[in-house]
């Protein structure tokens, strides 16, 4: 799933505050609006226009994720003391399980980024890229794991059910 900083006007009279504060808008279908080309979504992804630093407030995000049965959310953005903080505490707020990747997070400063990393590590898990991709292959191994075992179970005992069903033919004297 996607966000993308852009205004829902062209106008932009729909931004928060802090946008209209900081002269921040970007325009619908701007350059600017646009997700750069290693990082494009798929035809059938879910791309969801912020006008915040909240991605919870200003979007249906929270609906979105509940309608798909998100529990747990892996977390990567851009500016991590501003928007991703927002995203995490929010998130966490909200119920969700979230994991925060550092390395898939920035900001302005090395100083920013550490101080914003210590200020929201509470609300979060937070892992590397090598650690998330064990604990992820982990996890799917395990799911594969009860599949399996419950495919066994499930054929063990329709062939138990299917023997104990049948009929034996009688002869008839």
């Amino acid at each position: 799933m996607y966000t993308v900083i852009q205004s829902l006007t062209h106008d932009g009279r729909d931004r928060s505050r802090d946008y209209v504060i900081s002269g921040f808008h970007v325009p619908p279908g701007s350059w600017d609006a646009q997700l750069i080309e290693p990082l494009s979504p798929g035809a059938d992804e879910v791309v969801l226009p912020k006008t915040s630093s909240s991605v919870f407030n200003s979007t249906n995000l929270d609906y979105v994720l509940r309608c798909l049965g998100c529990k747990q959310l892996i977390l990567a953005g851009c500016v991590t003391d501003q928007c991703v903080a927002h995203a995490v505490m929010d998130a966490c707020d909200l119920n969700y399980l979230v994991t925060l990747v550092p390395e898939a997070t920035a900001t302005y400063s090395d100083a920013r980024q550490a101080a914003a990393l210590a200020a929201i590590g509470g609300y979060c898990r937070v892992r590397g890229v090598d650690q998330l991709a064990w604990e992820l292959a982990a996890a799917k191994a395990a799911r594969e794991a009860v599949a399996s075992a419950a495919a066994k179970a499930a054929a063990a005992k329709a062939e138990e059910e299917g023997e104990e069903g049948e009929e034996v033919p009688r002869q008839l004297s």
